[in-house]
């Protein structure tokens, strides 16, 4: 039985016969997306107008684009806005009994938890740095690590109840129990390869695959705009996966490993992209509010999760090319300049500016150039990732 609107409106299906459609998981989605659109375009005018009142607004740092200093008292933290939406959307349309999307929704939130903290000491304390680096890692690695620990059971099993038994005979066997081929790393193009990871190996991948997608799209997110419409794109790509992998027929057609209970997660992946689209309404160029850490952090880890339980993490790295470029050019950054520093005895740059979309501005090209070329490279490396659905 489904829970909340769904399952009212099934209740009331013997008595109007067109009631049923709700049952459909593909219609629900469509009705999470409409709600999440919907809460997020009607409340984010007071939401911007409380966190104004509140005095939450953006710091910059003192080494920022000079051409970001306007931007300083922007109202920040706007991810709350996205978070609700989504949380209210889904909470509504899923069915209450589906293991993936509750794992899914309190890694979002409680990433979102650690980005509120930050985003906090930043406006409060007045720290543009906000909280410290290791105990922002920290956070993000305990709640990384507790949710691979419950998906790589909760992906092997078929049921709740099965989930439990192949932990305790995980633990009965000496922790050297292998796992099912659901398990293992797909490979895109090579459907009929996969490589069996193992508990520790799943685990430590599922932990990458999280914790990094969540600090990757922090860092996308430093213009109006960029960071919200690759998620949404990613994110809405990631929920036609789930769907294929929730559903016995699509997965066998496609080669896919067939998850009971994934396609529950095109819910979440609506309500995500309805959230997203009311967010760029308020977010688009120039900006009436900023995302913050609560936002990124929240559906970079979103993202993550879901890719992990629909066992695509290699094509998330695809069609996530952005932020993992926006990664890579960050750490780059760093150590070549911490190398030529020590090897020359001054610091040399590999770009203009990290990130990478700062580069783009540093060369000349106006924000909203980086940020809709940005969008344009998601979007194809998004089609690429979708045509591994049928390519072998």
């Amino acid at each position: 039985m489904l829970p909340s609107a769904a399952a009212w409106l099934q209740t009331l299906a013997p008595e109007w016969g067109w009631l049923r459609v709700f049952q459909y998981l593909t219609f629900r989605a469509v009705m999470a997306a409409m709600t999440a659109l919907l809460i997020g375009l009607a409340t984010g005018p007071w939401v911007i107008r409380k966190l104004a009142e509140l005095k939450i607004g953006q710091p910059v740092r003192g080494y920022a684009m000079e051409t970001h200093l306007s931007k300083s008292g922007t109202p920040t933290m706007g991810g709350v806005l996205i978070l609700i939406a989504i949380a209210v959307a889904t909470l509504l349309w899923f069915d209450w009994r589906n293991r993936f999307v509750w794992v899914t929704l309190l890694v979002t939130l409680g990433f979102g938890a650690i980005g509120w903290l930050d985003d906090w000491r930043k406006v409060v304390h007045k720290n543009p740095e906000g909280m410290r680096s290791r105990t922002k890692f920290l956070w993000q690695s305990l709640i990384g690590i507790v949710a691979a620990f419950f998906l790589v059971f909760s992906v092997s099993g078929r049921s709740n109840a099965q989930v439990f038994a192949l932990f305790a005979q995980w633990a009965g066997s000496g922790f050297t129990m292998q796992l099912p081929s659901t398990a293992g790393l797909l490979v895109p193009f090579f459907k009929e390869v996969s490589y069996p990871l193992g508990v520790w190996g799943f685990v430590a991948l599922s932990y990458l695959v999280i914790v990094g997608s969540s600090n990757a799209v922090n860092l996308t997110d430093g213009l109006d705009g960029l960071a919200i419409m690759p998620v949404i794109l990613v994110g809405s790509a990631l929920g036609i996966f789930a769907y294929v992998s929730g559903n016995a027929f699509y997965a066998r057609y496609l080669l896919f490993p067939h998850i009971p209970g994934a396609g529950e997660l095109l819910i979440f992946c609506a309500a995500l992209a309805g959230a997203g689209l009311a967010f760029l309404w308020f977010n688009a160029y120039p900006a009436q509010v900023f995302m913050g850490d609560v936002g990124a952090l929240a559906l970079g880890g979103a993202l993550g999760a879901i890719a992990v339980i629909v066992r695509q993490e290699i094509v998330l790295a695809i069609m996530g090319g952005v932020f993992v470029a926006e990664a890579l050019s960050v750490m780059l950054q760093v150590v070549w300049f911490k190398y030529t520093r020590r090897r020359y005895g001054q610091g040399r740059r590999l770009l203009r500016m990290a990130p990478l979309h700062h580069h783009y501005e540093k060369k000349g090209w106006a924000e909203t150039q980086v940020v809709v070329r940005f969008w344009i490279v998601t979007m194809l490396l998004c089609l690429i990732g979708l045509s591994t659905l049928k390519l072998r």
